[in-house]
C-alpha cells in the first residue's frame, strides 16, 4: 500500500507534467491561432468592400493585392502611421487593438485608429472596423466607403454569442445588404451615421432613409448595440474626414 507521501508526490508530479504538456501545446498552436484570427479578420475586411471568393487559403495574397495603405490615424484626425507594400498584416494597423483604443476614448485618453484603403477597378474604398457591444457579448465588423467618405459600399458584422434566430441575424445577407448607398453625412455635411431602428424605414421621409436601416425582428438589444458601435466608432474618424475634403 502507498504511503500518503508517495500519493501528494505522484500527484504534484503528475500535476507539473500535465500542466508542462498543455503549456507546450498552448505555444505551439499560438502562431496558427493568431494566423486564423488574422485570415478571418482579412476576409471581412476584403468582403466590406465587396471583393468575392475570398477564401483562407487565398485571403492574405488577396489582401497584399487589394489593400493599398494601411493607415493609423489619430483621435485629431492626423495620420501617425501610413504602410504600404506586402506584408500589411504585420502593420501597425492591422495589429492596433481597436478594444483598447476604444476604451481609451471612452475615458476622454488619446487613441489611434486603423483604416484600410482598398482600391478595386481604379477606385479607392476606406474600410473602417467596428467593435461594440450586443446582448451576450462583444460584435464587430468593418463598414466600407466610398472615396467620399459619406456612401456605404458594404458591412460586415460578426459576434461572439449572440442569440440564434433574434440577435445572431446580424451576420446574415438579410440585414447587411441593408446598409450599401446609405449615408453617414447629410446634405448639410453634418454627421448622422447610420440609424439601426424599428418600425420600418420606409415611413420616414426620403432624406431621412439615406441613414437608416430596419433593425432585427425580435433582436432590439443587439440592434441597438449595432447602432451605438456603427455611431460610437464613425464618429470618432469625423476630424479625420472633415481633412480629407
Amino acid at each position: 500500500m502507498y504511503s500518503n507521501a508517495y500519493i501528494f508526490r505522484y500527484a504534484g508530479v503528475m500535476v507539473i507534467l500535465v500542466a508542462a504538456i498543455l503549456s507546450s501545446a498552448a505555444m505551439f498552436l499560438k502562431p496558427m491561432q493568431e494566423r486564423n484570427e488574422a485570415v478571418d479578420k482579412m476576409q471581412s475586411i476584403l468582403s466590406a468592400a465587396g471583393i468575392e471568393n475570398v477564401t483562407t487559403e487565398n485571403a492574405i495574397e488577396l489582401f497584399n493585392n487589394y489593400i493599398t495603405d494601411m493607415i493609423v490615424v489619430d483621435n485629431e484626425g492626423n495620420i501617425v502611421d501610413d504602410f504600404k507594400g506586402d506584408g500589411k498584416e504585420n502593420s501597425e494597423a492591422f495589429k492596433l487593438n481597436l478594444k483598447e483604443q476604444l476604451y481609451n476614448k471612452s475615458v476622454n485618453k488619446d487613441f489611434k485608429l486603423p483604416l484600410y484603403v482598398l482600391e478595386k477597378d481604379g477606385q479607392k474604398i476606406n474600410i473602417i472596423p467596428l467593435r461594440g457591444v450586443g446582448l451576450w457579448g462583444p460584435v464587430w465588423g468593418n463598414i466600407a466607403l466610398k472615396n467620399d467618405f459619406n456612401t456605404v459600399v458594404g458591412v460586415t458584422f460578426s459576434h461572439k454569442s449572440e442569440t440564434p434566430g433574434l440577435g445572431a441575424e446580424i451576420e446574415t445577407p438579410a440585414f447587411e445588404s441593408q446598409f450599401p448607398g446609405k449615408t453617414i453625412f447629410n446634405d448639410q455635411g453634418e454627421f448622422v451615421s447610420i440609424g439601426v431602428i424599428k418600425g420600418g424605414v420606409s415611413n420616414f421621409p426620403l432624406d431621412v432613409q439615406r441613414h437608416k436601416v430596419d433593425a432585427i425582428t425580435g433582436g432590439t438589444i443587439t440592434s441597438n448595440g449595432v447602432n451605438d458601435m456603427i455611431q460610437n466608432v464613425l464618429e470618432s474618424y469625423v476630424p479625420y474626414i472633415q481633412k480629407q475634403g
